[in-house]
């Protein structure tokens, strides 16, 4: 299938999604089990939420081309009779809400693995998957994550009408969350998504209402993605969004936010941030600042597999042709070359 068919169909597919979600379909389940079929507890809730763990801080350091394998052979082979299995409706909502979780991450490492029609119809089927799952479950949080990857998706593949709906649905089904940082998530990606659809006065009220948010005290950190939703990487998405509307010394000083400030010691997101901050600074005619971040991005994105990554490294070499009579951008047009070796 090719790029524009793929979108098209996949996101009438996403959009009617939203409407498919069985919400009695884990009452029905308690009564319903087949004869041998497994009894589920606590215990199995938690091995989903710790493999979740495991794999996601594997993947976050690593990029989504490490170990997916292991995140679908757990899914299929493990998870899967259990969610088959004898269990209360409060397990079977966990172990639905801890799934989605697993889901939405075999999802994430497929979009962040490859740039292929493959990948983009796993990746799209995996976030939708994980939203049913999570709205059975009646948890609203993982429903609005679930909505999130599908309007990344968009956004990443450029197709912003479908990206501003699914945005929109996200922060519909977060607004009553009382989780700041998973607000300012959902907030944030819509204004992401306005701001690639050149809505600046969206782009602008949805930015300022991700920083209300993020700004706000939060509790320890849930077990979803969006409680993990940190200063840094807000500091990192809303430089990219100011850099979209223009605004390139704000978006510089959001990056050296996430860097200098936060930290974002995940070595897969750190080099993205480099890479960002290297274009920003080029952008700017800071060619030294450029070359000098393009280094550090060098250096951290080695041993990473991410689609992200190298994409970036091809940008980078890119943009460093017009200055070949640059003895240090020769050198890292030279480097970045072996990365594609």
């Amino acid at each position: 299938m090719e790029r524009r068919e793929f979108i098209l169909a996949s996101s009438g597919y996403v959009l009617s999604a939203l409407g498919l979600p069985d919400m009695d379909s884990i009452t029905r389940r308690t009564k319903t089990a087949l004869p041998g079929a497994v009894r589920v507890g606590q215990g199995e809730v938690a091995a989903v939420r710790h493999m979740v763990k495991a794999l996601g801080d594997s993947a976050s350091e690593l990029g989504g081309g490490h170990a997916r394998h292991l995140a679908v052979r757990y899914l299929t082979q493990d998870v899967a009779p259990w969610l088959e299995g004898h269990f209360t409706e409060a397990t079977g909502r966990d172990l639905f809400a801890a799934t989605s979780q697993l889901v939405h991450l075999a999802g994430w490492m497929a979009q962040d693995e490859g740039d292929t029609p493959e990948l983009r119809g796993l990746a799209q089927r995996y976030y939708a998957h994980s939203f049913r799952l999570a709205a059975e479950a009646g948890d609203p949080e993982l429903s609005a994550t679930a909505l999130r990857g599908l309007a990344v998706q968009c956004v990443d593949l450029g197709y912003r009408a479908e990206a501003v709906q699914l945005g929109e649905a996200c922060v519909e089904y977060g607004r009553h969350l009382d989780n700041p940082r998973a607000v300012a998530y959902y907030e944030a990606t819509l204004a992401n998504a306005a701001a690639q659809d050149d809505d600046r006065g969206m782009a602008t009220k949805h930015l300022a209402l991700s920083e209300t948010a993020i700004s706000r005290p939060t509790a320890a950190a849930g077990d979803s993605w969006a409680a993990h939703y940190s200063p840094g990487r807000w500091a990192h998405e809303s430089g990219m969004i100011l850099s979209r509307l223009g605004d390139l010394a704000a978006a510089e000083e959001h990056l050296h936010l996430a860097l200098d400030i936060h930290g974002l010691d995940r070595r897969r997101t750190r080099a993205i941030v480099l890479a960002d901050l290297g274009g920003v600074r080029l952008r700017q005619g800071d060619v030294d600042g450029a070359m000098a971040t393009w280094r550090d991005f060098l250096d951290c994105a080695d041993g990473i597999r991410s689609v992200k990554v190298q994409a970036a490294i091809q940008d980078m070499r890119v943009r460093l042709r017009r200055y070949s009579g640059v003895p240090e951008a020769q050198v890292l047009r030279e480097q970045a070359a072996r990365f594609s070796d």
